[in-house]
């Protein structure tokens, strides 16, 4: 071969291995949770559903700064107080290759509020459907509610024809043990596919080529490997040891260490979401408790107490070293303008005492707490916490922490809520405060309707009135003094005990640029890489 000839063989090979490294640029990330079940409409949780959307679309979807913008509507326009039309983009396809049609939106909200769905109420269980045509779809609903398609980014369109052909119309519950196709395989219209799925282990995507937006995406990654590390230690090695682009969350302790190696960054930031405690107010007798044949959180004194028993400043400052906000209501004050006129029930023991006292508990009594350990930053630790605290004013805690799938089957358990006990974290997914009434204030009846993540079943009839006003009012003042007036009776009565807000953190390799979200959901989008 001449030299010239040698020289276009080895420009050839050279070429073949740039353009190879270049379609392997992958981006490497752990959380400290797992992905169970590609169904989006098993599990309600954040971060699960926000890893489908990668995948999957909704109709409208956010941006980094939680502003809405279109999706697979790519208009929508309210044609009469109780009728919305939804304008739908052309030349989507699945990953499949079917079109997406009016007829996929249509069988995607019927199945949300199917039954084993954890997504009920997303889209109002009493609305109605019209296909105008293959791309419009109108909303026929009760009542007029303005805030219909705030959260709709997580709410994720599935292929009609293909659930069908693959038994997978049916919603497998998060406490169902049976898997249906799509449990463990996907087919949406994202910006990426899943290839690879080992369920509560890794998850393997790549950028699906023919995505609807592909010639204005923002990313330049083409491969994401997403692997399950609950341990804290182990999740920072691997950053650490440049195994990982990213892990998240970044214990607390760890975020100077992280800060101060040359290569990688701790991001920071606020989270909307909301530590709380959950409280039995339904069962005649509690659960796992030393009282039998009557419930002491009927009682508001001893809701009361356990409120007055909990140091949450402590909590915030020697548990999540000062990276949590504590909270006296329910919802982040980034999201209601009067929160500043709520305080927390002061820490306070002997007043704790003297109401368990005066509740007729003077030597307190012994109960169950439910907790994860793997979904919420020091998770265990904050119920282990609360349970030394509760321990000062007599009331024996036993901590009972499982790994989050095991927890939600149990908290959930397809409408059951077997625990009397329980800590869980709550981001409202419109991002605005009728969803926390909805979903965690809404009286629910013997059939389980109502506040469908109202475990403990707190009820009180006047604010559901409220929610139902607070759903449909346009005027911004009015609106806002309903949803006060809702605040100040839920907070009066005691109805949860919030904690915090906890705040963010991501560990990232300086290579790596992402947008950090307040809702926490990392958009794969929204990620490049040197």
């Amino acid at each position: 071969m001449s030299k010239f000839g040698r020289f276009l063989a080895a420009s050839a090979l050279m070429g073949a291995f740039a353009t190879s490294a270049m379609a392997e640029k992958s981006f490497d990330y752990a959380f400290q949770g797992s992905l169970k079940s590609l169904d989006p409409y098993t599990l309600r949780e954040t971060f699960t559903l926000g890893i489908l959307t990668n995948v999957y679309e909704g109709l409208i979807k956010r941006g980094p700064n939680l502003e809405i913008l279109p999706g697979l509507a790519d208009s929508w326009e309210v044609i009469e107080p109780t009728r919305w039309r939804f304008h739908l983009r052309k030349g989507v396809k699945f990953h499949n290759g079917n079109d997406f049609t009016a007829e996929d939106v249509v069988f995607s909200a019927e199945r949300l509020n199917s039954e084993g769905s954890d997504m009920k109420g997303r889209v109002p269980s009493d609305a109605t459907f019209e296909i105008v045509d293959d791309y419009t779809v109108d909303f026929i609903l009760a009542s007029p509610n303005p805030i219909l398609h705030y959260e709709w980014e997580l709410w994720s369109i599935i292929d009609k024809d293909w659930a069908e052909t693959n038994d997978s119309v049916r919603v497998t519950s998060a406490s169902d043990t049976a898997e249906t196709p799509i449990s463990m395989m996907a087919n949406g219209t994202g910006p990426f596919k899943i290839t690879e799925h080992t369920a509560g282990v890794n998850t393997k995507f790549e950028a699906n080529e023919n995505w609807w937006n592909w010639e204005n995406r923002e990313f330049n990654i083409d491969k994401v490997n997403f692997t399950s590390i609950s341990a804290d230690a182990t999740r920072v090695a691997a950053l650490l040891s440049g195994e990982m682009d990213m892990v998240y969350p970044v214990p607390t302790q760890d975020i100077k260490r992280i800060n101060s190696s040359s290569t990688l960054a701790a991001l920071t930031g606020p989270e909307l979401r909301t530590i709380f405690l959950g409280m039995d107010q339904r069962r005649d007798e509690l659960l796992n408790s030393s009282v039998k044949g009557k419930n002491p959180f009927k009682d508001i004194r001893v809701r009361q107490a356990f409120f007055h028993a909990i140091n949450a400043e402590a909590i915030s400052s020697r548990i999540m070293r000062k990276q949590a906000a504590p909270s006296a209501l329910m919802i982040s004050p980034f999201l209601f303008d009067n929160a500043d006129q709520f305080e927390r029930l002061a820490y306070d023991p002997d007043k704790a005492k003297a109401l368990l006292t005066e509740a007729g508990y003077p030597d307190g009594f012994e109960i169950r707490i439910d907790c994860p350990n793997d979904r919420y930053v020091n998770d265990e630790s904050i119920c282990q916490a609360v349970a030394a605290m509760m321990a000062k004013v007599g009331i024996k805690v036993n901590v009972n922490a499982q790994p989050k799938a095991q927890y939600f089957a149990k908290i959930l358990a397809s409408g059951g809520y077997e625990t009397s006990f329980y800590l869980l974290g709550w981001t409202p997914g419109s991002l605005d405060s009728h969803n926390i009434f909805a979903n965690l204030y809404g009286c629910r009846d013997d059939a389980g309707k109502g506040g469908m993540f109202n475990i403990g079943g707190y009820c009180n009839p006047e604010v559901d009135a409220l929610a139902k006003e607070i759903l449909v009012e346009n005027d911004a003042a009015k609106r806002l003094d309903l949803v006060t007036q809702a605040y100040k009776i839920v907070t009066d009565e005691v109805g949860y005990l919030p904690l915090h807000q906890q705040g963010l953190a991501w560990g990232v390799s300086k290579d790596v640029s992402v947008a950090q979200r307040a809702d926490n959901v990392l958009r794969f989008e929204h990620i490049t890489k040197n």
